[in-house]
């Protein structure tokens, strides 16, 4: 071959190099532009139990979080100049932490982006664990246990206030406007229950509130009758109940059948819902029910009522308890990603640590230990309603009428 004949192959190499060298950079450049066209799938889990004797709790807490998933999506968001598609990984939990436990590791597996949940206490805490484990930021919209945010998971939140303000304002209630001054404690042996009974106690004490005497159930148990003619043969003013409305309507049932009816019947927030009357067959002792919730009633959330005529449309019938702070919880997790500008737990997990969220259910926002800055402190406010108010927790009597 002549040494033209080489120089003029050289050249058809090199240009055949170029041209497949263009062809390969027009090729990436194409796949970066439909890459950036793709939606980013941004996946939020909420774990919590729809079925089992708490279903309609567990479905309620999964409506505000799937109300909430539907808004994001309405609004077209970016994360790094791709569009959004957020997307609920729902998961039952059945109220059981073995079950709570499993789901957690589901959801690690599949490597959400961050976990609403869970509903109690005793499915939170081995949940947190988990997750903190795996790397997963968590909020619980309604588990209330002082140790799921003292645990030093620097990735674990909540939304609520925990069950040491909300005894104290229930206590300050009963103490001062019901004259209460004996007291009979049934503990469901849960994690929440033996968590706020525990606080109870104490609060009690610093009160000079006599505990007459304290019987255990379950948070399975149906027949209580035993247990409250022991109590009713100390003759108490009131009944502290750790545990779930799930038992709570019951209990109530049966308090009637016992001619219990002028005993006053305090629990924490677990039992603040809206079945709790048709639970308990409406029975008489339905009169003399104070339950405790954090934050304010539904009416006095900065944007409670209209969100609740939004939930109502989209769920009729459905309403609890714990939605609204389910669906601010979303809400929170989305913000703090679109403030990253990312779903990368390391970009946005600092971004979380600092909320300031003005919510349906108010401001969100978190101290050190991943819980609401409130101080809780007696209010003057809503007497007429003769509810106790503090700056974190609202009370509510006479439940089977109307709430304060």
């Amino acid at each position: 071959m002549s040494m033209t004949d080489r120089s003029a192959q050289s050249r058809r190499v090199r240009t055949s190099s170029a041209l497949s060298l263009a062809l390969v950079a027009v090729s990436l450049t194409s796949a970066h532009a439909a890459d950036a066209e793709k939606p980013l799938v941004v996946r939020i889990a909420h774990g919590g139990p729809v079925s089992g004797p708490i279903a309609a709790l567990g479905k309620d807490e999964e409506n505000g979080v799937r109300m909430a998933i539907d808004e994001l999506n309405a609004r077209k968001l970016q994360l790094g100049g791709r569009p959004v598609h957020w997307q609920l990984e729902a998961g039952d939990d059945v109220g059981d932490p073995g079950q709570a436990t499993a789901l957690a590791r589901r959801f690690c597996d599949k490597k959400v982006a961050a976990v609403v949940g869970h509903l109690q206490s005793g499915t939170t805490l081995p949940a947190a664990k988990i997750y903190n484990d795996c790397g997963i930021p968590n909020i619980t919209p309604a588990a209330t246990n002082p140790a799921i945010t003292e645990a030093g998971y620097d990735d674990t939140f909540r939304v609520i206030a925990n069950d040491r303000a909300m005894v104290n304002a229930l206590l300050d209630y009963a103490v001062k406007h019901q004259g209460v001054k004996r007291i009979a404690i049934v503990d469901d042996r849960t994690a929440y229950g033996q968590g706020i009974v525990k606080l109870f106690e104490a609060a009690a004490a610093e009160r000079d509130v006599q505990i007459v005497d304290k019987q255990y159930t379950s948070d399975k148990a149906t027949q209580f009758a035993p247990i409250l003619t022991a109590i009713k043969g100390h003759k108490p003013d009131a009944i502290f109940f750790g545990g779930m409305d799930a038992q709570a309507g019951p209990i109530l049932r049966q308090m009637s059948q016992l001619a219990m009816n002028q005993t006053q019947f305090l629990g924490g927030d677990a039992q603040c819902s809206e079945r709790l009357p048709v639970m308990a067959d409406k029975a008489p002792a339905l009169k003399n029910v104070v339950c405790v919730m954090s934050g304010s009633s539904l009416a006095k959330m900065p944007g409670g009522t209209a969100w609740k005529q939004k939930y109502d449309q989209r769920f009729p019938g459905q309403y609890q308890v714990y939605s609204p702070y389910a669906y601010d919880a979303t809400m929170v997790l989305a913000q703090a990603m679109l403030r990253a500008d990312s779903a990368q737990v390391e970009a946005y997990l600092p971004r979380l640590r600092q909320s300031h969220y003005e919510g349906v259910t108010g401001t969100i926002e978190f101290d050190s230990q991943g819980a609401p800055p409130w101080r809780c402190s007696p209010s003057r406010a809503a007497r007429s309603c003769r509810s106790a108010v503090s700056d974190c927790c609202w009370v509510w009597s006479e439940i089977a009428l109307k709430p304060c």
